[in-house]
């Protein structure tokens, strides 16, 4: 199981890629298309044109990661997208909202606690 820290950022990629691109490629895709550098730290999540994989892309201090989960079966239901999709060709999500399209499921509709409690204060 994946887990990635809440701390490192999440760049889901709006539109399809093709994943006959290996590494190489969806380095260069990261650089030339979202205007992004792959090795600043953040995870990249790409999907398939009919839905039925995810791949991530990440750099870790000496070598590169590329993760590819494939469903076996049905494909995503909903996928991110930012506000103007034309402007902004990358959407961040939190690792929570990750771990449920991983599984294929619904962000929005989850029933996550807030993200900060607020405590109360100590005598």
């Amino acid at each position: 199981m994946f887990t990635p820290s809440p701390f490192i950022p999440i760049l889901v990629c709006h539109e399809p890629v093709n994943f006959r691109l290996g590494i190489d490629g969806l380095i260069a895709h990261a650089r030339n298309v979202l205007a992004r550098e792959p090795m600043d730290g953040a995870i990249f999540v790409f999907r398939n044109k009919i839905g039925n994989a995810v791949r991530m892309l990440f750099y870790v201090e000496d070598g590169w990661w590329l993760c590819t989960k494939r469903f076996s079966e049905g494909r995503l239901q909903v996928w991110p997208e930012g506000d103007d999709v034309k402007a902004a060709k990358l959407a961040t999500i939190a690792a929570r909202d990750l771990g449920v399209l991983l599984w294929k499921g619904r962000p929005s509709g989850a029933q996550f606690p807030p993200f900060w409690k607020k405590l109360p204060p100590t005598t």
